[in-house]
């Protein structure tokens, strides 16, 4: 989801490993042991919590979160918390990294000292005031002053405990006196709308002269004086009500303007408490990767998209653009995501990834190390087997990964590392059949592999054939390489990774499923001495157990069928694919006697709340958590995970996902499904993030539906009337258009102008590197002896046409940028400071102020 500006998208993402805790201060009982987990947060939205470590100061979480960000923020969140199975979880401590710190820690793992959490310091949102300075002559004539305070609005308060009842308190203090005055309370909204006026005399009445002085006779010396606007959230526990944020204004700023009006970002209390020494709470390993994108209308990439998507056609592909991106970034894995994500929104991965593993295999000179190394080939089949491949994993793998990660058998076989009461023969036997299940549905599952993954091995095997025609077995190792070592094995031995499972898992299943990914990525990769592949005897030992021609046979036949150029389209299988499910709450509202359903976010508890449009206005209303499955072909709802079905609702049936209003119902991210007659799902997701993916996956199941409305009313029907139209026929149609789909077809599910930018930004970043390049081009062309040792790190098998490749790239690099800079230029001059979309406080938007003064006093 992009936020828009003028001309402009922005889209914000986010990619997060959190590694490990240590140190974590000691549990004040007899174990000293704690039992934690780790939040991620959007300033104090919770969007992503790990699985719970039990017992450790030291917890180890592994686990891995990727989120586009919908909305603005200033600080991404970390929070530990110690479970507490009678009270709630005690929070140990925190980091919290501001926006414009991120590029600091990009992409490299760095340890974090934990923080204090203090209730003063957790806030968020932004306020709207208006304040007025007035001389007011009275009858007698004699002049007092008075401030005059409005207090508008406020935008993205936090929750607190589930609930926002927000009020403000506006006080004008100075050294001896301090005057307070309430709004009222807002109920159950984060963005409330107050709009009242508060009056405070600020100087006594003094007798009237023509320079209107400050009459400061009294101790409150007017530059001493300020005005504070405190949020609370109106609280019924007995602890009292929640410090939301505060704002405060020295009163001599109005010295030089009588009114000023702008919005600010809330404040930390600053309450004087000392915080605590930075290494008493421990610290935490994160590894973090925030991109932002800026993207322009698709004719501004023209150009370079053009360069790129010729790539495959270019003699040699190291000439082409895509390739000499692989060539300049750091790691392949940069350029490989953009790149895939790209020809395959323009049909073209296919033919790009044939050209650039055809160069691979002619440079190959063993036949045993064939797409072995982390080339650029290596990394973009990888990338393209996780997305075009995640349902054929879902299908083949999730039902035995989730058997194992439920019932823990023990499978361990070192005898070194057996438990007391294990026994050795016993855990062979549930590993061994463990494994012999999901080679059977591997080797069974080709009809089910996606045409493009088909389409990739089929190239890759010819390729290999045809270069080393001696060895008969090549032209499955070729396949074997991806499918098996860097496919379906890396799926078992981390299936969070692969969402298969949505944490980690514990340690015991995690070593049950690294001895079963090491047997089936031995069993796939086909080499003709097994045993030699296990340093650990007692792997060599298990092995025996599939040391028989039938699993080889096994393999070569799936391998076959899925390097085929004749195998059947996928598409063509009518199998269903179970896309999401999770426990959740639903509420039902019995109408004429009548019971349907409504349907909430997976993997989170979310309140859905059931309305009938048109029906009667009154019925019952009751929460109950359910069963949720989401699959291509219908939403079901059960009492319990396996139960019956007590609802499904076809997708078909589908006819527009779209936001509701938060008005409708007083509640943050809400959706709503419609279906036929005008029935109306209203959904709550737990966070912002869940709410756009539950949005985009209904929609995506739905897209190709042939009723989808065209128009939808963005607020609910209440009261006898449409809340956003006024409309009080129930049958009224929309009254906004229906917003674009995501198509279900993964060509179409990108976006392209979106990749391009990224690209850009990387061949901008590496800039010297292309330059670095065109120069040895140059040396090549001139001189075309040995090779300089400072320009062998690249790949250039004809100077001239890589040398005519990176002139086209430098110069559609060069247009983007001046286009982006005369973008800021344009912001530069138009953006208020102050204004909501750039509060006061705003620090990243204050640095990029320094920074075009500094270019402008530069070009001066």
């Amino acid at each position: 989801m992009a936020v828009e500006e003028e001309g402009l998208r922005v889209f914000q993402s986010v990619r997060i490993k959190i590694g490990e805790a240590k140190n974590l201060p000691t549990y004040p009982g007899p174990n000293k042991m704690r039992d934690c987990y780790c939040t991620v947060n959007l300033d104090q939205e919770e969007v992503f919590r790990t699985k719970i470590v039990e017992k450790s100061l030291c917890p180890f979480y592994g686990e891995d979160f990727y989120c586009e960000i919908p909305r603005t923020f200033r600080h991404l969140s970390f929070y530990i918390f110690d479970r507490d199975v009678f009270r709630r979880d005690s929070i140990i401590g925190k980091v919290a990294i501001q926006k414009e710190d991120l590029q600091k820690y990009h992409n490299r793992d760095t340890w974090f000292q934990l923080q204090h959490v203090d209730a003063d310091s957790e806030v968020q949102g932004k306020v709207h005031l208006e304040l007025r300075l007035s001389e007011v002559i009275t009858d007698t004539g004699v002049v007092c002053h008075k401030l005059a305070t409005r207090v508008l609005e406020c935008q993205g308060l936090p929750i607190v405990n589930g609930q926002c009842d927000p009020y403000a308190t506006v006080t004008l203090a100075g050294p001896s006196r301090s005057e307070a005055k309430k709004t009222k309370v807002k109920k159950k909204t984060n963005n409330p709308h107050f709009d009242e006026v508060f009056y405070f005399e600020v100087t006594r009445p003094s007798s009237y002269n023509k320079k209107s002085q400050f009459d400061i006779e009294d101790v409150d010396e007017v530059d001493k004086m300020e005005i504070r606007v405190d949020l609370w959230n109106a609280s019924n526990l007995k602890f009292g009500d929640e410090f939301l944020g505060e704002l405060r204004l020295p009163l001599k700023f109005l010295r030089q303007s009588s009114s000023y009006e702008a919005w600010y970002f809330l404040q930390p209390r600053d309450n004087g408490n000392k915080s605590l020494k930075p290494d008493d709470l421990g610290s935490l390993r994160l590894n973090v990767v925030y991109t932002e994108d800026h993207v322009f209308s698709s004719d501004y990439y023209s150009p370079l998209r053009d360069l790129l998507l010729k790539s495959a056609d270019v003699e040699p592909v190291s000439a082409s653009a895509a390739h000499i991106l692989g060539e300049v970034c750091r790691e392949k894995q940069e350029a490989a995501i953009p790149l895939v994500r790209l020809f395959l929104h323009y049909g073209r991965i296919v033919p790009f990834i044939s050209a650039i593993a055809s160069a691979e295999v002619k440079r190959t000179q063993d036949p045993n190390t064939i797409f072995r190394g982390n080339s650029l080939t290596s990394k973009c089949i990888d990338e393209t087997m996780k997305l075009a491949g995640m349902h054929y994993l879902q299908v083949t793998l999730k039902p035995i990964i989730d058997e194992i990660c439920q019932v823990h058998k023990p499978c361990e076989i070192d005898p070194v590392k057996l438990k007391d009461g294990e026994n050795l023969e016993n855990n062979r036997e549930n590993l061994r059949q463990y494994v012999d299940r999901i080679f059977t549905v591997i080797t069974k599952s080709g009809v089910s592999c996606p045409t493009v993954m088909c389409d990739i091995f089929f190239s890759l095997r010819e390729s290999a054939a045809k270069r080393f025609q001696g060895d008969p077995d090549v032209r499955y190792t070729a396949v074997s390489s991806f499918i098996f070592l860097r496919f379906f094995a890396p799926a078992i031995l981390s299936p969070n990774l692969f969402q298969l499972t949505p944490h980690h898992p514990d340690p015991q299943t995690s070593r049950t499923l690294t001895l079963i990914s090491k047997t089936i990525q031995t069993l796939g990769s086909l080499s003709k001495s097994k045993s030699a592949n296990f340093k650990e005897s007692y792997m060599a030992t298990f092995y025996d157990y599939f040391n028989e021609q039938k699993y080889a046979d096994a393999v070569k036949n799936f391998l076959d069928l899925i390097s085929s150029s004749g195998r059947r389209d996928h598409k063509s299988i009518e199998q269903p694919i179970l896309l999401k499910e999770g426990t959740l709450k639903l509420t039902v509202k019995k109408v004429d006697g009548n019971s349907s359903c409504r349907i909430s976010k997976w993997k989170a508890i979310a309140f859905m709340i059931k309305r009938a449009q048109g029906r009667k206005r009154f019925g019952m209303k009751n929460f109950k958590k359910r069963w949720f499955r989401l699959t291509n072909h219908e939403f079901t709802y059960q009492k319990s995970k396996g139960d019956h079905p007590l609802c499904s609702i076809p997708i078909e049936n589908i006819l527009a996902v779209e936001r509701l209003e938060e008005e409708s119902f007083k509640m943050k991210n809400m959706f709503q499904v419609i279906q036929p007659e005008r029935r109306v799902l209203y959904i709550q997701a737990n966070n912002c993030v869940e709410a756009k993916d539950w949005i985009d996956i209904l929609t995506k199941v739905s897209q190709c539906n042939k009723k989808r409305l065209t128009v939808y009313h963005p607020s609910a029907y209440l009261n006898g009337h449409w809340l956003c139209c006024k409309a009080t026929a129930d049958n009224t149609p929309g009254c906004t258009p229906c917003t674009g789909g995501l198509p279900a077809n993964i060509q179409l599910d990108i976006d392209g102008d979106r990749e391009t930018e990224r690209i850009y930004s990387l061949f901008n970043l590496y800039m010297p590197k292309l330059e670095k390049m065109q120069e040895a081009c140059g040396s090549k062309s001139v001189y075309d002896g040995p090779e300089e040792e400072e320009y062998s790190t690249f790949i250039i098998d004809d100077p001239k046409e890589t040398y005519k490749t990176l002139k086209l790239i430098i110069e559609g690099v060069g247009t983007l940028e001046q286009e982006h800079a005369q973008y800021k230029r344009d912001k530069f001059k138009k953006t208020k400071y102050g204004s909501q979309e750039h509060p006061i406080g705003d620090k990243s938007f204050q640095t990029y102020i320094r920074q075009q003064s500094e270019i402008s006093a530069h070009s001066i």
